[in-house]
């Protein structure tokens, strides 16, 4: 039987829909259709660039295995923007000539940003667990109001939410020079809206210099947002100056520790606002962007630089795991001791002797998710990456079980976390693994001197 496209396309998303959550599959399968087949290359169409991207950044595996199970030819996998299939050379053409109006506008305003320079896309790590933010993040910068409004970011306080919104705000000053950025916290918010109360004089005055310095723009970025939570009136005036910049295709960039649905003291009529458009969150760094970011931060210090083994880094990235400032801690601690004593190079030995007063736990004692994945893959003979990689042959899915089900079981980890921490796989896949183990323990003897063996090393 020769499967048409509507049918190659419906079996497509039968197999999609089993691996990830409902969520996931509706926001990149929903509206992704299949565009083009022939014998090497598949072609999907996607709504919008974050798509195309995140598509093929994540789910490049998924989708070309799927494709070969159905029609037993493995394909190369690309994406088309909707835009773009739809787009007139006409339009290809005036695009291009509005785009060198743009660049070449020498009207530029002079307007206090509060931006930081040295928060740039360039200089941002990325990581499985900082990854879709950063997507989306780039996103918005490319094309501010038109996408993804407002975007939200949240996280814990260290991972980088700050870093991306100056970085978007850089990025789109840099782009768009006549447009209007501006950063402020929720605090200095609040501060601008009760400056008007405590005026004496002049009320009418200081209240249209406040609409004009938050409405005025064309980008508003607010870091820390659950901070309005004990300020009802300046929710009130918050609540309108949203919907004034909204309503006006204006850019909205928030930043909070928690998602739009934690934040329970704010009034709902803001939280449903801040859902509307793209909530995403920011985890932890995983070990291997730990590594990563310590690698990027010591490049640029001459001191350090040239001197640090792998086994230090590696050290460094177990020990100090919660957030990015707290290896910053580490790196500039590290730095003060080597100026002190000049060592040859910065091995083990000597990074354990630098910090270990900050040091509150031994990172090889400890069953942490990094330690779990190696000690299943040495029972097994196999490497780390290899096992949080995307290959799907006997001898390695079920290793990866084993591996989840004991992240799971060992540490207070939840499944979002763990998935990530596995190739940036879906929490419905750590689900199903652990599931699989817990039957097959009933049974399997052998199977659970496994498991104490690899649980006995670590």
């Amino acid at each position: 039987m020769v499967l048409n496209f509507d049918d190659i396309w419906a079996k497509f998303l039968e197999l999609i829909k089993k691996e990830l959550n409902p969520v996931s599959f509706s926001t990149w399968f929903g509206k992704t259709k299949l565009y083009e087949m022939d014998d090497k290359k598949i072609v999907l169409l996607v709504p919008m660039l974050l798509h195309k991207r995140f598509l093929l950044s994540n789910y490049y595996n998924l989708i070309s295995d799927s494709f070969t199970t159905i029609t037993g030819v493995e394909r190369e996998i690309d994406c088309v923007l909707e835009e773009e299939v739809n787009k007139t050379e006409t339009e290809v053409m005036e695009e291009a000539v509005n785009n060198v109006e743009v660049i070449n506008n020498e009207n530029i305003v002079n307007f206090e940003s509060n931006l930081n320079p040295d928060y740039t896309f360039d200089n941002f790590v990325v990581g499985d667990t900082n990854k879709f933010a950063k997507t989306a993040a780039f996103a918005v910068a490319q094309s501010p109001g038109a996408q993804f409004n407002p975007l939200f970011i949240y996280g814990k306080s260290g991972l980088g939410k700050t870093h991306l919104m100056h970085a978007i705000g850089n990025y789109i000053h840099e782009h768009n020079k006549d447009l209007k950025v501006l950063y402020t916290t929720s605090d200095d918010f609040r501060k601008d809206y009760a400056g008007i109360a405590s005026t004496n004089d002049n009320k009418i005055e200081y209240g249209n210099n406040f609409k004009n310095k938050y409405r005025n723009i064309d980008v508003l970025i607010i870091d820390d947002i659950q901070y309005l939570v004990d300020a009802k009136k300046t929710q009130d005036e918050f609540f309108h100056t949203f919907n004034n910049l909204h309503e006006r295709k204006k850019q909205i960039i928030i930043s909070s520790d928690r998602s739009p649905e934690d934040l329970k003291l704010l009034e709902d009529r803001l939280t449903s606002r801040f859902a509307m458009g793209l909530p995403v969150d920011i985890y932890p760094p995983d070990f291997e962007l730990r590594c990563r970011i310590i690698k990027d931060k010591v490049s640029r210090i001459n001191s350090v630089a040239d001197k640090m083994t792998d086994e230090s880094i590696e050290f460094i990235a177990n020990n100090f795991d919660t957030d990015v400032r707290s290896l910053e801690g580490a790196i500039n601690r590290l730095v003060v001791y080597t100026a002190l004593n000049v060592p040859d190079k910065i091995d083990l030995e000597f990074t354990n002797e630098a910090l270990k007063d900050f040091i509150t736990k031994n990172p090889y004692l400890n069953n942490d998710i990094a330690s779990i994945q190696k000690a299943v893959a040495d029972y097994y003979n196999l490497t780390v990456e290899v096992l949080k990689g995307k290959k799907r042959s006997a001898n390695i899915v079920y290793p990866r079980m084993v591996a989840m089900y004991l992240c799971r079981t060992l540490t207070d980890n939840s499944f979002p976390r763990i998935g990530l921490e596995f190739g940036a796989r879906d929490h419905s896949t750590v689900i199903n693994a652990v599931n699989r183990i817990e039957d097959d323990l009933k049974n399997n003897s052998q199977l659970k001197e496994i498991i104490n063996e690899i649980k006995a090393k670590l």
